[in-house]
């Protein structure tokens, strides 16, 4: 992290054999933060829940690299682990038995592919409900305009696909602001550019926005 305005950040992230990156903004930024102090955890469990298409996975294999693979360790899908196994699983981590790490230093990332709009996390067994409960809840809103702008750039530079200045200002207030809806918009544009061999200006933008929301004028948001 450095000084710059949370929008304009891009996080490099590894993952694999290359190198992913996620836009810093209003959605993550605070997300991001307590990702890098797992010691500061309670019960050195996290909960890291958001919208589909938000980085959840990437940014929680990053924080792991960060702090180790030794003292932090990562649940993906957690939502679909058996209660009972994640119960014993968040049982381990107070006593030190995340992995390799015997010193009680270890720490456990929860990843749940739930948000507000899906009810959240529903967890049936009590107990577990509860230690689930009492760890920190890390939670991936939805973008801002500065943000849903600092996304589209970033996810065009991604495929390679060039869009002139202004490209943002003109999109942003005409489409849906969440990341799946935004990665669409971007794949939609790149198609349509490929489809008629000609640069992604306003043209292609429009034909994108009608063909994802219906005749453009209607369509402002």
């Amino acid at each position: 992290m450095n000084d710059d305005s949370p929008t304009q950040i891009a996080l490099p992230l590894s993952v694999g054999a290359g190198v992913q990156r996620i836009v810093v903004g209003n959605a993550n930024a605070a997300v991001i933060e307590a990702l890098q102090a797992p010691e500061r955890w309670p019960f050195h469990v996290a909960v890291l829940t958001g919208p589909q298409r938000s980085g959840k996975s990437v940014l929680a294999r990053w924080a792991q690299g960060l702090a180790g693979a030794e003292r932090l360790a990562v649940i993906d899908n957690a939502e679909t682990l058996d209660e009972t196994e994640l119960f014993h699983r968040w049982n381990a981590v107070q006593k030190g038995g995340v992995s390799a790490n015997a010193d009680g230093g270890g720490a456990l990332l929860l990843v749940a592919n739930v948000d507000d709009d899906s009810g959240g996390w529903r967890i049936t067994l009590p107990d577990l409900a509860s230690r689930i409960g009492g760890s920190l809840q890390l939670s991936i809103a939805a973008p801002d305009d500065a943000m849903a702008g600092d996304l589209i750039h970033a996810m065009a530079e991604q495929r390679g696909l060039s869009l002139p200045d202004g490209a943002a200002e003109y999109l942003v207030p005409r489409t849906t602001r969440s990341f799946a809806g935004l990665e669409a918009l971007v794949a939609t544009i790149d198609r349509i550019s490929l489809e008629r061999q000609t640069p992604a200006t306003m043209s292609v933008w429009r034909a994108a926005l009608d063909a994802l929301h219906g005749p453009e004028q209607q369509q402002l948001l």
